[in-house]
Protein backbone atom coordinates (compact mmCIF):
# COMPACT_ATOMS: atom_id res chain seq x y z
CA UNK A 1 0.00 0.00 0.00
CA UNK A 2 1.09 3.44 -0.83
CA UNK A 3 0.85 4.23 3.27
CA UNK A 4 3.53 1.48 4.02
CA UNK A 5 6.17 2.60 1.86
CA UNK A 6 6.00 6.20 2.81
CA UNK A 7 6.52 5.42 6.09
CA UNK A 8 9.43 4.18 5.54
CA UNK A 9 10.88 6.81 3.17
CA UNK A 10 13.87 8.14 5.00
CA UNK A 11 14.88 5.14 6.97
CA UNK A 12 17.58 3.05 4.85
CA UNK A 13 17.33 0.23 6.72
CA UNK A 14 15.34 -2.17 8.66
CA UNK A 15 14.47 -1.73 12.13
CA UNK A 16 13.63 -5.24 12.70
CA UNK A 17 17.40 -6.39 11.86
CA UNK A 18 20.21 -4.80 14.73
CA UNK A 19 23.01 -3.33 13.40
CA UNK A 20 26.14 -3.74 14.70
CA UNK A 21 29.56 -1.85 15.35
CA UNK A 22 32.87 -2.18 17.30
CA UNK A 23 34.83 0.24 18.61
CA UNK A 24 38.41 0.21 17.30
CA UNK A 25 41.00 2.84 18.08
CA UNK A 26 40.06 5.26 15.01
CA UNK A 27 36.72 5.78 16.73
CA UNK A 28 37.35 5.99 19.97
CA UNK A 29 38.42 9.82 21.00
CA UNK A 30 40.45 10.60 24.22
CA UNK A 31 40.78 14.12 26.14
CA UNK A 32 42.06 15.25 29.54
CA UNK A 33 38.87 15.66 31.93
CA UNK A 34 38.79 18.99 34.34
CA UNK A 35 39.97 17.07 37.01
CA UNK A 36 42.94 15.88 34.59
CA UNK A 37 43.74 19.40 33.69
CA UNK A 38 44.08 20.69 37.44
CA UNK A 39 46.35 17.33 37.91
CA UNK A 40 48.59 18.81 35.47
CA UNK A 41 48.82 22.24 36.42
CA UNK A 42 49.68 21.15 40.20
CA UNK A 43 52.38 18.95 38.99
CA UNK A 44 53.73 21.49 37.12
CA UNK A 45 53.59 23.82 40.31
CA UNK A 46 55.27 21.13 42.02
CA UNK A 47 58.15 20.53 39.22
CA UNK A 48 58.75 24.08 39.64
CA UNK A 49 59.23 24.07 43.13
CA UNK A 50 61.30 21.29 42.85
CA UNK A 51 63.29 23.07 40.61
CA UNK A 52 63.68 26.31 42.73
CA UNK A 53 64.90 24.58 45.87
CA UNK A 54 66.63 21.66 44.14
CA UNK A 55 64.26 18.89 46.06
CA UNK A 56 65.22 15.55 44.67
CA UNK A 57 62.29 13.48 46.33
CA UNK A 58 60.04 16.97 44.77
CA UNK A 59 61.60 15.43 41.31
CA UNK A 60 60.74 11.94 41.77
CA UNK A 61 56.87 12.26 43.17
CA UNK A 62 56.13 14.57 40.17
CA UNK A 63 57.54 11.84 37.68
CA UNK A 64 55.90 9.14 39.41
CA UNK A 65 52.32 11.39 39.56
CA UNK A 66 52.78 12.29 36.05
CA UNK A 67 53.66 8.17 34.93
CA UNK A 68 50.79 7.27 36.99
CA UNK A 69 48.74 10.11 34.96
CA UNK A 70 49.81 8.21 31.37
CA UNK A 71 48.86 4.36 32.91
CA UNK A 72 45.55 6.06 33.52
CA UNK A 73 44.74 7.69 30.25
CA UNK A 74 45.60 3.90 28.67
CA UNK A 75 43.53 2.62 31.05
CA UNK A 76 40.75 4.95 30.18
CA UNK A 77 41.23 4.82 26.47
CA UNK A 78 41.21 0.68 26.57
CA UNK A 79 37.95 0.79 28.39
CA UNK A 80 36.52 1.65 25.49
CA UNK A 81 37.93 0.16 22.41
CA UNK A 82 37.16 -3.63 21.42
CA UNK A 83 33.49 -3.09 22.51
CA UNK A 84 31.08 -4.67 20.08
CA UNK A 85 27.50 -2.24 20.31
CA UNK A 86 24.51 -3.35 18.73
CA UNK A 87 21.12 -2.01 18.41
CA UNK A 88 17.79 -3.52 19.43
CA UNK A 89 14.18 -2.91 19.03
CA UNK A 90 12.26 -0.19 20.29
CA UNK A 91 8.77 -1.23 21.26
CA UNK A 92 5.71 1.75 20.01
CA UNK A 93 4.56 4.14 22.67
CA UNK A 94 2.37 7.01 22.57
CA UNK A 95 2.39 10.34 22.28
CA UNK A 96 3.59 11.88 25.84
CA UNK A 97 5.74 9.02 27.14
CA UNK A 98 9.01 7.88 27.04
CA UNK A 99 10.77 5.67 24.79
CA UNK A 100 13.10 2.96 25.55
CA UNK A 101 16.00 1.42 23.10
CA UNK A 102 17.88 -1.76 23.73
CA UNK A 103 21.45 -1.51 23.37
CA UNK A 104 23.37 -4.86 23.39
CA UNK A 105 27.14 -4.53 24.69
CA UNK A 106 29.30 -7.35 24.18
CA UNK A 107 33.18 -7.50 25.81
CA UNK A 108 35.60 -8.39 22.68
CA UNK A 109 38.02 -9.16 25.05
CA UNK A 110 38.73 -11.03 28.16
CA UNK A 111 38.93 -7.50 30.55
CA UNK A 112 36.24 -5.76 32.75
CA UNK A 113 34.41 -2.91 31.52
CA UNK A 114 33.36 -0.44 34.09
CA UNK A 115 32.18 3.14 34.79
CA UNK A 116 30.46 2.71 30.36
CA UNK A 117 28.15 6.08 30.51
CA UNK A 118 25.54 6.01 27.71
CA UNK A 119 23.51 8.95 26.14
CA UNK A 120 21.63 10.35 23.48
CA UNK A 121 23.28 14.03 23.31
CA UNK A 122 22.66 15.84 26.64
CA UNK A 123 20.35 13.73 27.98
CA UNK A 124 20.46 11.56 31.56
CA UNK A 125 23.15 9.11 30.94
CA UNK A 126 23.33 5.57 32.33
CA UNK A 127 26.36 3.63 34.00
CA UNK A 128 27.20 -0.09 33.46
CA UNK A 129 29.54 -2.31 34.29
CA UNK A 130 30.60 -5.11 31.67
CA UNK A 131 32.59 -8.65 32.86
CA UNK A 132 34.69 -10.38 31.01
CA UNK A 133 33.26 -12.26 28.21
CA UNK A 134 30.04 -11.13 29.05
CA UNK A 135 27.26 -9.73 27.41
CA UNK A 136 24.85 -6.58 28.27
CA UNK A 137 21.66 -5.03 27.24
CA UNK A 138 20.58 -1.81 28.63
CA UNK A 139 17.32 0.31 27.72
CA UNK A 140 17.98 3.83 26.90
CA UNK A 141 15.32 6.25 27.37
CA UNK A 142 14.19 9.37 25.12
CA UNK A 143 11.46 11.20 25.62
CA UNK A 144 8.84 10.74 22.75
CA UNK A 145 7.34 14.07 22.13
CA UNK A 146 5.54 13.72 18.52
CA UNK A 147 3.79 10.68 17.01
CA UNK A 148 5.63 9.26 13.62
CA UNK A 149 9.22 7.63 13.72
CA UNK A 150 11.25 9.10 16.48
CA UNK A 151 15.30 8.97 15.68
CA UNK A 152 17.04 9.82 19.15
CA UNK A 153 20.21 10.52 16.77
CA UNK A 154 23.25 8.68 17.60
CA UNK A 155 24.73 7.02 21.50
CA UNK A 156 27.48 8.81 22.75
CA UNK A 157 29.54 5.85 25.09
CA UNK A 158 32.09 7.53 27.32
CA UNK A 159 34.29 6.55 30.42
CA UNK A 160 36.67 8.39 33.06
CA UNK A 161 37.48 5.05 34.37
CA UNK A 162 40.11 4.60 36.78
CA UNK A 163 40.93 8.00 37.77
CA UNK A 164 38.90 10.58 35.71
CA UNK A 165 42.00 12.20 34.84
CA UNK A 166 41.33 11.76 31.49
CA UNK A 167 37.19 11.50 29.52
CA UNK A 168 37.49 8.50 26.75
CA UNK A 169 34.44 8.92 24.29
CA UNK A 170 32.99 7.74 20.76
CA UNK A 171 29.31 7.76 19.32
CA UNK A 172 29.40 5.12 16.60
CA UNK A 173 26.49 5.41 13.63
CA UNK A 174 24.08 2.58 15.09
CA UNK A 175 20.63 3.56 14.08
CA UNK A 176 18.16 3.86 16.17
CA UNK A 177 14.25 4.21 15.82
CA UNK A 178 10.78 3.83 17.76
CA UNK A 179 7.20 4.43 16.60
CA UNK A 180 5.33 7.31 18.28
CA UNK A 181 1.38 6.82 18.11
CA UNK A 182 -0.62 9.96 18.38
CA UNK A 183 -1.80 10.69 22.01
CA UNK A 184 -5.11 9.11 22.67
CA UNK A 185 -7.65 11.06 23.84
CA UNK A 186 -10.71 9.04 25.35
CA UNK A 187 -14.17 9.86 23.57
CA UNK A 188 -17.53 7.91 23.39
CA UNK A 189 -17.64 5.30 20.39
CA UNK A 190 -19.52 5.66 17.74
CA UNK A 191 -22.91 3.61 17.02
CA UNK A 192 -21.62 -0.11 15.26
CA UNK A 193 -23.87 -1.15 12.65
CA UNK A 194 -24.76 -4.85 13.08
CA UNK A 195 -23.71 -6.93 10.26
CA UNK A 196 -24.08 -10.63 9.10
CA UNK A 197 -22.01 -13.44 9.45
CA UNK A 198 -20.89 -16.70 6.92
CA UNK A 199 -23.11 -15.27 4.00
CA UNK A 200 -26.49 -14.92 6.14
CA UNK A 201 -28.96 -11.87 5.53
CA UNK A 202 -30.18 -10.17 8.70
CA UNK A 203 -33.76 -11.48 9.40
CA UNK A 204 -32.66 -15.09 8.76
CA UNK A 205 -34.01 -17.41 11.30
CA UNK A 206 -32.13 -17.78 14.78
CA UNK A 207 -30.92 -13.82 13.66
CA UNK A 208 -32.67 -12.98 16.87
CA UNK A 209 -32.82 -16.05 19.35
CA UNK A 210 -31.33 -14.72 22.60
CA UNK A 211 -28.26 -16.52 23.99
CA UNK A 212 -27.25 -14.96 27.05
CA UNK A 213 -26.40 -11.69 29.10
CA UNK A 214 -23.19 -9.48 29.43
CA UNK A 215 -22.29 -6.92 30.99
CA UNK A 216 -22.66 -3.19 29.26
CA UNK A 217 -20.34 -1.82 27.38
CA UNK A 218 -20.05 1.54 26.44
CA UNK A 219 -20.98 0.96 22.60
CA UNK A 220 -24.48 -1.07 23.10
CA UNK A 221 -27.62 0.43 22.67
CA UNK A 222 -29.80 1.49 25.75
CA UNK A 223 -32.72 -0.97 24.00
CA UNK A 224 -30.73 -4.22 24.45
CA UNK A 225 -30.30 -3.72 28.11
CA UNK A 226 -31.58 -6.22 30.24
CA UNK A 227 -34.19 -3.89 32.16
CA UNK A 228 -35.54 -6.89 34.60
CA UNK A 229 -32.16 -8.73 34.88
CA UNK A 230 -31.02 -5.32 36.35
CA UNK A 231 -34.07 -4.31 38.51
CA UNK A 232 -33.67 -7.57 40.61
CA UNK A 233 -30.54 -5.45 42.26
CA UNK A 234 -30.29 -2.28 41.28
CA UNK A 235 -27.24 -1.51 43.75
CA UNK A 236 -24.90 -4.95 42.77
CA UNK A 237 -25.75 -5.98 39.47
CA UNK A 238 -24.06 -3.78 36.47
CA UNK A 239 -25.97 -2.80 33.20
CA UNK A 240 -26.81 -6.40 31.88
CA UNK A 241 -27.50 -6.75 27.69
CA UNK A 242 -29.25 -9.45 26.07
CA UNK A 243 -26.92 -11.28 23.36
CA UNK A 244 -28.74 -12.75 20.26
CA UNK A 245 -27.00 -15.65 18.37
CA UNK A 246 -27.32 -16.51 14.83
CA UNK A 247 -24.85 -14.82 13.42
CA UNK A 248 -25.08 -11.37 13.63
CA UNK A 249 -22.13 -8.99 14.74
CA UNK A 250 -21.35 -6.01 15.19
CA UNK A 251 -18.54 -3.79 13.21
CA UNK A 252 -17.53 -0.23 14.15
CA UNK A 253 -16.67 2.32 11.06
CA UNK A 254 -13.81 4.67 12.74
CA UNK A 255 -14.13 7.72 10.60
CA UNK A 256 -12.16 10.45 9.79
CA UNK A 257 -15.09 12.64 8.30
CA UNK A 258 -17.33 11.49 11.15
CA UNK A 259 -15.72 14.65 13.14
CA UNK A 260 -16.35 19.08 12.61
CA UNK A 261 -15.22 20.72 10.32
CA UNK A 262 -13.01 22.74 12.53
CA UNK A 263 -11.58 20.11 14.47
CA UNK A 264 -8.07 19.98 14.09
CA UNK A 265 -5.78 16.79 12.44
CA UNK A 266 -4.13 16.08 15.45
CA UNK A 267 -7.23 16.18 17.82
CA UNK A 268 -9.12 14.01 15.05
CA UNK A 269 -5.44 11.35 15.06
CA UNK A 270 -5.70 11.39 19.20
CA UNK A 271 -9.52 10.58 19.07
CA UNK A 272 -9.43 7.88 16.52
CA UNK A 273 -6.50 6.27 18.33
CA UNK A 274 -8.56 6.40 21.88
CA UNK A 275 -11.59 4.77 20.03
CA UNK A 276 -9.08 1.86 18.38
CA UNK A 277 -7.96 1.42 22.06
CA UNK A 278 -11.50 1.14 23.85
CA UNK A 279 -13.13 -1.05 20.85
CA UNK A 280 -10.07 -3.82 21.31
CA UNK A 281 -10.86 -3.66 25.14
CA UNK A 282 -14.56 -4.57 23.87
CA UNK A 283 -13.48 -6.94 21.35
CA UNK A 284 -15.37 -5.30 18.42
CA UNK A 285 -14.24 -5.75 14.97
CA UNK A 286 -13.57 -2.03 13.73
CA UNK A 287 -12.39 -0.12 10.34
CA UNK A 288 -10.71 2.68 10.23
CA UNK A 289 -10.92 5.42 7.29
CA UNK A 290 -8.92 8.07 7.03
CA UNK A 291 -8.52 10.60 3.24
CA UNK A 292 -6.91 8.04 0.67
CA UNK A 293 -6.98 5.05 3.24
CA UNK A 294 -9.69 2.26 4.08
CA UNK A 295 -8.61 -0.59 6.67
CA UNK A 296 -11.31 -2.70 6.57
CA UNK A 297 -12.77 -3.86 9.80
CA UNK A 298 -11.02 -7.12 11.97
CA UNK A 299 -9.31 -6.94 15.50
CA UNK A 300 -6.50 -8.16 16.92
CA UNK A 301 -3.41 -7.40 18.40
CA UNK A 302 -1.34 -7.14 14.54
CA UNK A 303 -4.87 -5.25 13.42
CA UNK A 304 -4.09 -2.68 16.62
CA UNK A 305 -0.67 -2.37 15.84
CA UNK A 306 -1.69 -1.87 11.73
CA UNK A 307 -3.94 0.81 12.45
CA UNK A 308 -2.18 2.91 15.02
CA UNK A 309 0.37 2.81 12.36
CA UNK A 310 -1.53 3.96 9.84
CA UNK A 311 -2.20 7.26 12.96
CA UNK A 312 0.86 7.91 13.43
CA UNK A 313 2.92 8.26 10.09
CA UNK A 314 -0.33 9.61 8.16
CA UNK A 315 0.25 12.84 6.78
CA UNK A 316 -1.78 15.97 7.16
CA UNK A 317 -0.53 17.57 4.56
CA UNK A 318 -2.47 15.47 1.93
CA UNK A 319 -5.95 16.49 3.79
Amino acid sequence: MPHSAQSRRWLSYDPAEPVSHTLDRKRVYILPSRTGLFFAIVLIVMLIGSINYELSLGHALVFLLAGLGFVSMIHTYRNLVGLKITSGYAKPVFCGETAYFPLHLEDMRTQERRSLHLAFGKNEYMRVDIFPDKQLTSSLPHPASSRGRLNPGNVTLSTTYPLGLFTAWSSPAVPFECLVYPEPIAAPLPPAIAVAQSGEQPGEKGQEDFSGLRQWQTNDSPKHIAWKAVAKNMNENPLLVKEFSGGAMSELWLDWSIFAENTPGETRLSILTGWILEAESIHVRYGLTLPGITIDPDHGPSHRAHCLEILALYDLAKT
